[in-house]
């Protein structure tokens, strides 16, 4: 099993349940975790659905603000855990920014979470979205987040690191050292059936199985990443260079990032407002397309960095 491979630990069937998708995945896992009011802790910015995936089952989101280069504030994260906390949800590499936490900031996560966990008499669990975990660049190796804290479940999809838009088959992973573990994967299979989903897609199950080694074109992405980040950066744009997934998550040229949305779209330039993202005065750039679609959509950032530059 890959899994034991690349974590070092003796996982087993008994610990995956196969999903439709990470989406599919994560509302299971709130399904299975939440009861009515308690709440997730999510750093910002984060993946919009987020809030609705905690709703759907009682819970409430609470935001929590990364540092600057959007790395992870365990500090900020300790000060928000209470009483109602059920859990902490990362998602590395992050859609919208490309960021990957680093194995420091794990560490760090991981003893915050213990610590607390044992003043509290509950257990905190972590929550790790990976739907971009193939995704990585510049030779860094994504840190395995099992290794970081035993009350860990990892939610991913193939629908990105196979190419497969639109397909939508993934897995819930539960650490072996989770306490009740047992009871927490019955819970998130009983999920599973009442959400609707009964199981994931039974022949999807059998194509993706071998190829668990396989994925997409990683340096093809890479070099789409460079072109955008470099063009932008010259044009005057302030972005934090993306260590994975296909996103830029540059800062906007005036404080109304849904303004200076429209502006773009003017150019016939499709970006999305960082407030989506619970980040405003930022914007989501997505660079899944063909390289020839980012070549013949730079002069129209350059245009709109000159105009608002010149009434700067």
């Amino acid at each position: 099993m890959v899994l034991i491979e690349e974590s070092g630990i003796p996982f087993s069937e008994n610990h995956i349940v196969m999903t439709a998708g990470a989406a599919g995945g994560l509302n299971v896992v709130m399904k299975a975790l939440l009861d009515e009011g308690e709440e997730v802790i999510v750093p910002s910015p984060f993946f919009m659905e987020y809030r609705f995936y905690i709703d759907n089952s009682g819970g409430k989101l609470r935001l929590v603000e990364t540092k600057e280069d959007f790395s992870l504030d365990v500090d900020a994260i300790e000060k928000a855990i209470d009483t109602k906390t059920k859990a902490v949800l990362i998602n590395s590499p992050n859609n919208p920014t490309g960021v990957i936490y680093s194995p420091e900031s794990l560490v760090a996560l991981g003893r915050m979470l213990e610590r607390k966990g044992h003043q509290m008499g509950k257990t905190i669990y972590l929550l790790s979205d990976e739907a971009y975990k193939r995704l990585v660049y510049d030779h860094i190796t994504l840190p395995v987040i099992f290794h970081y804290y035993p009350h860990t479940l990892r939610v991913t999809s193939h629908s990105k690191d196979l190419a497969l838009a639109g397909e939508r088959i993934g897995y819930i992973a539960v650490s072996p050292k989770c306490e009740e573990i047992d009871e927490l994967i019955s819970a998130l299979v009983f999920a599973n059936r009442t959400l609707g989903f009964v199981n994931a897609p039974a022949l999807m199950q059998r194509l993706v199985a071998p190829l668990q080694r396989n994925s997409v074109h990683v340096r093809e992405y890479e070099e789409k990443r460079d072109l955008f980040y470099d063009a932008l950066t010259s044009f005057g744009y302030h972005v934090v260079k993306p260590q994975g997934a296909f996103y830029l998550f540059p800062k906007a040229l005036i404080e109304d990032d849904l303004a200076f949305v429209q502006e773009l779209q003017s150019k016939r330039i499709l970006t999305v407002p960082g407030r989506g993202f619970g980040k405003p005065g930022y914007f989501r750039i997505a660079y899944a397309v063909e390289r020839k679609m980012i070549e013949a959509a730079l002069p129209g950032f350059k245009e709109v960095a000159d105009k608002f530059r010149s009434k700067g």
